[in-house]
């Protein structure tokens, strides 16, 4: 698929690697819609948008609620005439241990830290993409491409238990899809990020990046931009489908 006949959507693209995306895809050309719970960071995207000459859709979006993703869907699609590309970013960490004694009491990874995560980084990119599904099927839009943003944590990392569980899912979900799906002329890809930098990095401590870096052989945290291409890369390749791409500086998680 070329970029400039995308009709996209980016979930969680008011920053960080969802802005990068919206940001790139607007500047091949691309319709872009961004869904994200963040408002000011939608109306500076959509600012800085045009400053280079692109136009890019922002609105408020809730992805664990599906009356919210229904509406977004069907208002884009209806904007666009179609949607061609999705793109499952938006997401959320909430880490803890899910069980550790603790000066004579047990501390326990709460229930609703568990759900929070699944609910935004797995539940989501379902609703997304069945509403989005139904979009294609009824305007015959296809062929397509959804896109799901995964984690080289899905193999299990400590303190991540619902991160972890999230990802390895959503992992199951892009092989799954894609059998399902290729009849129709719809490719599912995923992509594996490792430690990139964005605002998901504030806060943590000098010693905790030093001890990420002794963990990538290329001795850096990598950049939006180099996550973009490999997105680039699956939208622009018809014979691509069904994997995960890791983009990780070989990270050893």
């Amino acid at each position: 698929m070329e970029l400039g006949e995308v009709r996209a959507i980016v979930t969680g693209g008011a920053r960080g690697l969802g802005l990068c995306f919206a940001t790139e895809l607007a500047r091949a050309g691309a319709k872009v819609a961004v869904g994200d719970l963040d408002e000011q960071g939608l109306r500076q995207l959509v600012s800085d948008a045009e400053r280079f000459g692109a136009k890019v859709t922002a609105l408020k979006l809730d992805v664990t609620q599906e009356g919210s993703v229904s509406e977004f869907v069907h208002r884009t699609a209806e904007e666009f005439e179609g949607i061609n590309l999705l793109v499952n970013n938006a997401g959320v960490l909430r880490d803890g241990v899910i069980a550790q004694p603790a000066d004579g009491w047990i501390k326990k990874l709460p229930t609703a830290q568990w759900k929070q995560v699944l609910d935004v980084n797995l539940t989501g990119p379902f609703f997304m993409t069945r509403e989005v599904l139904t979009e294609i099927f009824k305007r015959e839009t296809s062929p397509a491409v959804i896109v799901n943003i995964s984690s080289v944590t899905r193999a299990g990392n400590p303190g991540q238990s619902n991160y972890s569980a999230s990802k390895a899912g959503l992992d199951a979900l892009t092989r799954t899809w894609a059998l399902e799906l290729a009849r129709f002329g719809i490719r599912v890809g995923g992509i594996a990020p490792g430690v990139i930098n964005t605002p998901i990095l504030e806060g943590i401590s000098e010693d905790a990046m030093k001890h990420l870096l002794t963990l990538i052989p290329l001795g850096r945290i990598g950049k939006p931009h180099e996550i973009w291409l490999a997105l680039k890369f699956i939208v622009e390749c018809d014979f691509f489908t069904g994997r995960t791409i890791d983009v990780d500086g070989g990270s050893m998680f």
